[in-house]
C-alpha cells in the first residue's frame, strides 16, 4: 500500500527564503502551498535569521511536512554575501531538523534537471514546467517556484536520498 507523503521544498535566501509543499503518491504529484518568509533589510543579522527561522517553524508547524529537501547554494560574488547565503541556509536546514524531519540537499543543477529534463534553464521554464506538472500549483515569484522545484527534485530523488540517509544515521 502507497503513503502519501508530504515534503516541504525550501529555497534559502537572507532576504526572501521561498517554501513550497507537495504531496507525493507513487508518481502523482499534489500541490499544497508554497509562499515566501521575508526578513527585513533594515535589521542586524542575528534578527534578520531570528525572522527567518521563526517564519520557515511557522510554516513546518501548520503543514506537517514528512520531509524535507533545502536547496544547495552557491555565491562566489563576495565573501560577505557567501557568508550571509550560507548562514541563511543553515536556518532552512535547521528548522526542518528541529522538527524531527531528515533534510536533503540537492544541487541548482539537479533540481532544473528533475523539473525541466536539463541541468541549465531559465525560471520561465521552471514556472511553466511547475504548471504542467501541478496545474492547481500556486506561487508568488521566482523563491516560491523555486522551492516547489526543489519539493518535486526530492519527490523524484527521494527512494534513493531516504536510503542513503538511513545508512549514515544507522
Amino acid at each position: 500500500m502507497q503513503t502519501t507523503i508530504r515534503i516541504i521544498g525550501i529555497d534559502p535566501g537572507l532576504r526572501r527564503t521561498g517554501w513550497g509543499i507537495i504531496e507525493t503518491l507513487g508518481n502523482s504529484l499534489r500541490f499544497v502551498a508554497s509562499g515566501t518568509v521575508t526578513s527585513d533589510g533594515e535589521m542586524d543579522l542575528a534578527s534578520r535569521l531570528c525572522q527567518l527561522h521563526d517564519g520557515l517553524a511557522e510554516v513546518v508547524h501548520s503543514y506537517q511536512p514528512l520531509e524535507a529537501a533545502v536547496e544547495q547554494t552557491f555565491v562566489n560574488k563576495d565573501a560577505t554575501a557567501t557568508l550571509k547565503l550560507g548562514q541563511a541556509r543553515g536556518i532552512a536546514m535547521l528548522v526542518p531538523a528541529r522538527a524531527g524531519l531528515r533534510v536533503a540537499e540537492y544541487a541548482p543543477n539537479a533540481v532544473k534537471k528533475a523539473v525541466i529534463g536539463v541541468g541549465h534553464g531559465e525560471k520561465q521554464q521552471i514556472h511553466m514546467m511547475l504548471k504542467v506538472l501541478m496545474p492547481k500549483a500556486e506561487f508568488k515569484g521566482n523563491d516560491a517556484a523555486d522551492a516547489l522545484a526543489i519539493a518535486i527534485c526530492h519527490a523524484h530523488n527521494r527512494q534513493a536520498v531516504t536510503s542513503r540517509l538511513a545508512a549514515l544515521a544507522g
